[in-house]
């Protein structure tokens, strides 16, 4: 009786700090824009391949983000949001996690590879490998590593339509486009309300090293960036009325938002504007892509 009433919170302890590792939400956001990509795409895709698709894909991010808290998990002890991690919490040993994250990599790849098709599995192979090899290293020399960062993660909705088509092609580039500019302001409001935390862990950003001034002007011209991005589904034919009306409307709303960074000078204000910023970001990206969606279900 007392064995197993230790021994069930115990578990249940390791299990969470398992999926803590492979963070949850950000594979659940990887997984949705790599089934849009999917059914965006010309064609139609088996319900067994798509599965297989949207599954070993999961299985490389959760991978990938186990590897990158096993990686920084020194760094992560200075910063708020991550110290409650299991590795910088010391709930979890170093060699568990990187065991962990291996594993689901180098099993998903070739999954992926065999049964969806090669272009898929090569794009999931470049993911995992940028974000793993080349991010973490990159975060503490210079805050360019936002862009490097930034190509893991607009990878999937690419990798859905290459599911279908088997190739890239130029709406499959626009969709991977949207989430690649859509990240730098979304990270870069991050960066600079938790500027402070990021030096702290000897992370490189944009504010540090050029100033908030320049931050803002970069928000702002990525954002500018990602609404011209966004048209060009309308161009290509792969979105309609819908889509092309929500796609303005948001992306004006977004830039008023970046813009209103130029009249801020205060650090204090800064920072509750960038907080609104990120907020602005998440509530773009969700109505555009449920835009999206609804534009090519109706029409």
């Amino acid at each position: 009786m007392t064995s197993r009433s230790v021994t069930h919170p115990a578990a249940s302890a390791m299990l969470r700090d398992f999926a803590s590792l492979a963070k949850p939400r950000i594979t659940l956001m990887v997984v949705i824009t790599a089934a849009g990509g999917m059914f965006l795409a010309p064609g139609s895709v088996p319900l067994v391949t798509a599965l297989a698709m949207l599954a070993t894909t999961a299985a490389v991010v959760a991978g990938a983000n186990s590897l990158n808290c096993w990686l920084e998990r020194d760094s992560d002890r200075f910063m708020t949001r991550t110290m409650d991690r299991p590795l910088p919490a010391g709930r979890m040993q170093p060699k568990v996690a990187m065991a962990f994250g291996a594993t689901l990599g180098l099993m998903a790849v070739p999954l992926l590879t065999v049964l969806v098709n090669p272009m898929t599995g090569a794009l999931g192979a470049l993911a995992l490998v940028s974000y793993v090899a080349v991010y973490p290293p990159m975060k503490q020399r210079s805050s360019i590593a936002l862009l490097v960062g930034a190509v893991p993660g607009a990878l999937p909705p690419l990798m859905g339509w290459t599911a279908s088509t088997g190739t890239i092609d130029a709406p499959g580039l626009v969709l991977f486009g949207i989430l690649f500019l859509w990240q730098v302001p979304h990270f870069l409001a991050i960066s600079i309300y938790r500027q402070s935390e990021y030096e702290r862990a000897g992370l490189k950003t944009l504010p540090s090293e050029r100033g908030l001034p320049a931050a803002k002007v970069q928000a702002f011209l990525y954002t500018g960036a990602l609404v011209i991005c966004t048209v060009l589904l309308y161009t290509f034919r792969v979105a309609g009325p819908i889509y092309l009306a929500a796609a303005i409307v948001l992306g004006l709303v977004f830039l008023v938002v970046a813009a209103r960074g130029f009249r801020i000078e205060e650090r204090e204000a800064t920072d509750k504007w960038a907080k609104k910023l990120f907020v602005t970001s998440l509530l773009y990206l969700t109505i555009l892509f449920a835009a999206l969606m609804l534009d090519a279900i109706v029409l």
